[in-house]
């Protein structure tokens, strides 16, 4: 990955990948660098990624940089806190003394998303874009409101704050109650709040069941035992791996995870797509 990346040399900005790979690209890269170093630990890249991750916080550190208007969704804001998110859960070396550190910043963008909020059409949920100008401002997708799940929950694991699993468990409700996680636990894409919801892009990709596949290991480890409310880690995963070939071994062989693979940041598949900047009203179909 760090071919790609030239944000270190002259003349390079911080925490940017060259074009055509969007910001919020960058932000799951950077995650991913936690992760290498978390599981090698090469400290090769380390200096790099904190140079990146503290360039790109903006000047309220909570991953809004201005320059990046254009293309900033809550999902996109969301990536970096997330990774933000990685590095306390790994204890990735803290930054500099005077810097933001790496729980503040996870919780800056959660406490700014938790703001945006909107009541004013179906129901609650988070709207895909924050800026009225931009592409999809009346979208609400599972990418946006699955990665605000994702963090309040690995927030209240990590802090142990009830107010994030309250977040976390209004999310997923609102999620299930408008129809984007089916019965079966299918995740779509998301819906036009235009519509008041009624619509539903089917379209489903990956990185949609990853991250709320983390968020619900992380709140299974945080709701009581005798709680009733359902965090299905095992049903999400079906439908990820239905059409993939078992390998049966060598390095690419099932294997089962770790309680410190499980609670921390490393749901790939939340990590490794490309997200589609196509009209979310192209393949929208009803939801009856």
């Amino acid at each position: 990955m760090m071919k790609f990346y030239n944000g270190n040399v002259t003349g390079g900005i911080p925490g940017l990948l060259p074009g055509p790979y969007y910001w919020w690209e960058a932000g799951a890269m950077f995650g991913s660098m936690i992760d290498y170093w978390y599981y090698t630990g090469d400290t090769s890249y380390n200096d790099v990624t904190t140079q990146a991750m503290l360039f790109q916080v903006g000047p309220d550190q909570n991953y809004m940089p201005p320059n990046q208007s254009k293309s900033l969704g809550n999902d996109d804001q969301a990536f970096w806190g997330l990774a933000a998110m990685s590095a306390a859960e790994a204890k990735f070396p803290d930054p500099p003394q005077g810097q933001p550190q790496w729980l503040s910043l996870a919780q800056a963008v959660f406490n700014s998303q938790a703001l945006r909020w909107d009541q004013t059409s179906c129901g609650g949920g988070l709207k895909w874009q924050i800026f009225t100008f931009n592409n999809g401002y009346n979208y609400k997708n599972s990418i946006s409101n699955g990665c605000f799940f994702n963090l309040g929950a690995r927030l209240a694991a990590y802090t142990g704050n009830q107010t994030y699993a309250e977040w976390a468990e209004k999310t997923w409700d609102w999620t299930r109650a408008v129809g984007l996680m089916s019965d079966k636990y299918m995740i779509f894409d998301g819906t036009d709040d235009n519509l008041n919801c009624s619509q539903l892009n089917h379209i489903q990709w990956s990185y949609n069941a990853g991250v709320y596949l983390l968020g619900a290991a992380n709140m299974w480890n945080v709701v009581s035992v005798s709680s009733s409310f359902p965090f299905p880690i095992l049903s999400i995963p079906t439908h990820l791996t239905r059409n993939r070939p078992e390998a049966t071994s060598g390095n690419n062989a099932p294997k089962t995870s770790g309680t410190r693979a499980t609670s921390s940041s490393r749901a790939r598949a939340s990590k490794s797509c490309t997200k589609s900047r196509a009209s979310p009203a192209a393949t929208a179909t009803s939801t009856s």
